[in-house]
């Protein structure tokens, strides 16, 4: 069964860029199958990963709630739906990947959503690691089109602002009765202690701190991705120092 690791944070805090450091240190360190899931409909984990991205589910539902008589002759909805689910999976070198979206018109997307239910579960079973990039509101996870998550890493910078948008990201998860085994607290770009009074106002644990990396600003700038990092950056010794509680799991 694949191991799911989600991450969530308000806009800005760095999330998708962790998102994608964490599946470069999968990668590198060779501990299994990963796919790596978009789901934040800003979608921009593509382009941390360096890759171009595809077609993504949100664009397909749109289409088949429109007009569903594109489903080839023969072929059931449910199996024409698996196969565009399957053609949207990017294969990249050492991941999948695969972009969520977010449908858009004006259908119906009940049927499709407890199809693509079924789908997500079968397909995330298929890897070791899924690694989920969500938007702040958890809104693939609230749908419930995919499978609740083994970890929750909440992401956030070391402000006020932030601390209390990661304490109400964990408001929405227990308000929503998702089942998440572990969740996280994981303050980005900040190379202080931080007082754990603050930290426990948030309702999570501690993860961690990983340290300001000017380079990851530098590389965004020319539009390379994280794999461009050079291997001895402070941040993924930091992350990789980590990664016991991230991703070794019984």
């Amino acid at each position: 069964m694949g191991y799911v690791i989600a991450l969530a944070g308000k806009g800005g805090t760095g999330k998708t860029t962790v998102a994608a450091l964490i599946i470069r240190s999968l990668k590198e360190k060779k501990l299994g199958s990963v796919l790596a899931i978009d789901a934040d409909p800003n979608s921009n984990l593509a382009e941390a990963l360096g890759v171009k991205p595809g077609d993504n589910l949100g664009a397909i539902l749109d289409k088949l709630s429109v007009d569903p008589d594109k489903i080839p002759a023969g072929m059931t909805k449910e199996r024409f739906i698996q196969h565009q689910v399957q053609t949207a999976v990017q294969e990249e070198d050492g991941f999948d990947l695969l972009s969520m979206g977010k449908p858009e018109g004006p259908g119906c997307y009940c049927y499709l959503n407890n199809v693509l239910r079924g789908l997500m579960a079968k397909l995330i079973n298929d890897y070791d690691y899924i690694i989920v990039d969500n938007e702040a509101g958890l809104e693939h996870l609230s749908r419930r089109t995919m499978r609740i998550a083994d970890m929750l890493i909440v992401v956030s910078d070391a402000s006020s602002v932030g601390l209390k948008s990661a304490g109400r990201i964990i408001e929405l998860v227990k308000a929503l009765k998702f089942e998440v085994k572990k969740s996280f607290l994981l303050i980005n770009r900040f190379n202080q202690d931080i007082r754990q009074d603050i930290v426990k106002e948030t309702g999570l644990e501690h993860l961690g701190n990983l340290p300001l990396e000017p380079e990851i600003e530098q590389l965004s700038l020319l539009g390379k991705s994280v794999f461009d990092l050079q291997p001895g950056a402070q941040i993924l010794k930091k992350l990789n120092s980590l990664g016991g509680r991230i991703w070794i799991h019984n």
